[in-house]
């Protein structure tokens, strides 16, 4: 096992057959709890997840590391550090340890990342896709391509009224500039192993990554789940264009999930990385793994 000088609530590794997967926390930030749980009221969601003074939850900011024996697959890059002070002061940012120290302590560089896979392109999800070098924004894994949806591509260059703040075109353009994104239509297999599926709800073409080996599965489904707590069918954001395909997504995906034991993995739950889920009556309910390592 390879040894980390961070906490276990920041860097976590499993094995799935051959293949490792690290979770990795870039940091944390705020945001209003009532719009995390959309029609859910207060009274019930806050037994979840405890609102400050201006009614804002903590959330964090996850990654996914997925190594096979060549090939290295990155999935979210998280809110980034370039941003302007009144923001991080709105949102409580902290970006502690940040992406590149969770890797190096771990033993990789962003230059032995191979793919990046965006689930959708809100600035919480693709903000460290680039870095700031002087005025020019660079991609921040020189050596990888960045798969995206292009339905989502097109979405975040044309947004509406609605949904214009969540995109940040300074955090995906320069890859186009650069040679290093593949656009997706559809599922696609990234290696034997891992695979891009739609999960619709979100955003249009929101997607989510499968990964199953030796009878195991692990579903790492973005902001389809962002937290532990969204597990429950009712829990869906305000965020979420389309709720009720959000709705039909989860009722899919989770019921395979609890036939099949798969692992989920969560994007902004700032206290587990993975849990398994059952399902009681009508209702899915999350629980911890015991074990995350060897």
């Amino acid at each position: 096992m390879t040894s980390t000088g961070l906490s276990a609530d920041m860097v976590q590794r499993l094995l799935l057959g051959d293949f490792e997967i690290w979770a990795l926390r870039e940091g944390y930030f705020w945001l209003d709890g009532g719009s995390m749980f959309g029609v859910v009221p207060k009274v019930i969601w806050e037994k979840k997840a405890r609102a400050d003074s201006l009614n804002r939850i903590c959330l964090a900011t996850n990654s996914l590391l997925i190594r096979s024996r060549k090939i290295n697959i990155f999935v979210e890059t998280g809110l980034g550090e370039n941003w302007p002070p009144k923001f991080k002061q709105i949102y409580a940012i902290t970006i502690e340890p940040g992406l590149k120290r969770a890797l190096e302590e771990i033993g990789l560089k962003p230059e032995d990342i191979d793919f990046v896979v965006n689930t959708h392109l809100h600035f919480d999800h693709c903000g460290h896709n680039m870095e700031k070098k002087g005025e020019k924004f660079v991609p921040t894994f020189p050596q990888a391509t960045y798969l995206i949806q292009k339905g989502e591509w097109e979405a975040a260059l044309n947004p509406n009224e609605r949904d214009q703040s969540s995109y940040l075109q300074e955090n995906f353009w320069p890859l186009l500039e650069a040679g290093q994104v593949e656009f997706l239509e559809g599922d696609k297999e990234i290696i034997p192993g891992v695979k891009i599926v739609l999960t619709p709800g979100h955003t249009a073409y929101h997607q989510s990554v499968l990964v199953t080996c030796g009878g195991q599965n692990l579903f790492f489904a973005g902001d389809l789940l962002p937290t532990s707590a969204h597990v429950g069918l009712p829990y869906i954001m305000s965020f979420d264009l389309f709720p009720l395909e959000t709705l039909r997504t989860k009722k899919r995906w989770l019921n395979q999930a609890v036939e099949e034991n798969w692992i989920l993995a969560y994007v902004h739950d700032p206290q587990f990385f993975f849990s398994l889920v059952r399902k009681e009556k009508d209702k899915f309910i999350p629980f911890a793994l015991e074990d995350l390592s060897e």
